[in-house]
């Protein structure tokens, strides 16, 4: 008995110890205090943080309630820190600090590599526990979050948080250079770029380098010849999924783009830009050469082939060749009569 009294005293002396510390310490000793009972022993304790002795008969009853001072004071404090900006947890690797002990944990996993949760379905692993509920619902088909406005389901909230921004046209991040704004901070990012010139994502095959990681993704698909997306009325495929929604127009005779001012309609934006040309004016393709302007690009590449000498359309008849295709048609006739 002795023995088990000295043990729980050492416990229960913690002074100059974290909260957290003493905490952990309690919930110790007042196991330790429920087996002494069990067995019918006298125990006679004395608890450091409050100064009281105390009888095996209220030492249970005491610790509980020291515990529960205990853990309001460390949500007071925690409460507190949120609010007054205070940060007493800090990162001995990169010097970061943190409002709460939790957060320090998870980013110490950073520097350790640590990643404790994983799936049981793919075994990926991860470093944060809420990453692994959300990475499940890719297994589960699960999807939590849904737009109030249309219906729309997501597995994230961040997700229905972005798209929400489609209904309310909300748009935080804007553009220091040129003022733009845009819904995320990611599309903010990728933007910005455009004023930098960087592109830090390269090709392993013919180092051609890119600004997203999206766009490298799919010109590797012309390396490789793959073709993910595929029509379901005519079998075609294609590299991206874009290509094949405005494949299927075809099919459906959708035209979503119309000009206001002949209310011609077309299936695919780019070549409504191109067509708004013709009643703007606007050539915006000028040739470094002899600075003759024009609408297409196109037009400026055949045009060029009068500065070059270039004629990339030959006759299989004659040998003789041509830098427009359709002067190529025209002297076929020649042989066809």
């Amino acid at each position: 008995m002795n023995t088990a009294s000295s043990s729980s005293t050492s416990s229960l002396g913690l002074q100059g110890g974290s909260d957290m510390r003493r905490q952990w310490s309690l919930k110790r000793v007042s196991v330790r205090l429920v087996d002494c009972r069990k067995t019918e022993m006298m125990c006679s304790l004395n608890c450091n943080l409050s100064g009281r002795g105390l009888s095996s008969g209220e030492a249970e009853q005491h610790i509980d309630k020291e515990k529960k001072s205990i853990s309001k004071t460390i949500l007071i404090r925690k409460h507190q820190h949120r609010y007054t900006g205070v940060k007493p947890y800090g990162c001995d690797q990169c010097g970061k600090r943190f409002t709460l002990s939790g957060n320090l944990v998870t980013h110490m996993r950073i520097h350790t590599g640590e990643k404790p949760y994983h799936c049981d379905q793919c075994g990926k692993r991860f470093a944060v526990s809420g990453n692994l509920v959300t990475h499940m619902r890719i297994h589960t088909g699960e999807k939590p979050y849904s737009c109030d406005q249309c219906g729309k389901i997501f597995t994230q909230s961040g997700h229905l948080g972005v798209h929400k921004r489609k209904h309310t046209g909300e748009k935080h991040y804007h553009c220091l250079d040129c003022g733009s704004r845009f819904m995320t901070s990611n599309v903010l990012k990728v933007h910005q770029r455009i004023h930098t010139g960087e592109k830090p994502y390269g090709c392993d095959q013919c180092g051609k380098i890119f600004t997203q990681s999206g766009q490298l993704r799919v010109h590797k698909r012309k390396h490789t010849g793959e073709k993910p997306y595929h029509c379901l009325d005519c079998g075609s495929h294609y590299m991206t999924s874009y290509e094949l929604k405005v494949h299927k127009r075809i099919h459906t005779g959708e035209k979503p783009y119309g000009c206001d001012q002949c209310g011609k309609r077309f299936a695919q934006s780019g070549v409504w830009v191109k067509h708004q040309r013709i009643h703007t004016g606007e050539k915006p393709y000028s040739c470094d050469q002899c600075g003759k302007l024009f609408t297409y690009s196109g037009d400026l590449v055949t045009h060029k082939r009068i500065h070059t000498g270039e004629k990339p359309y030959g006759c299989n008849q004659c040998e003789k060749r041509f830098c427009k295709s359709g002067n190529l048609l025209t002297h076929m006739r020649v042989h066809t009569g």
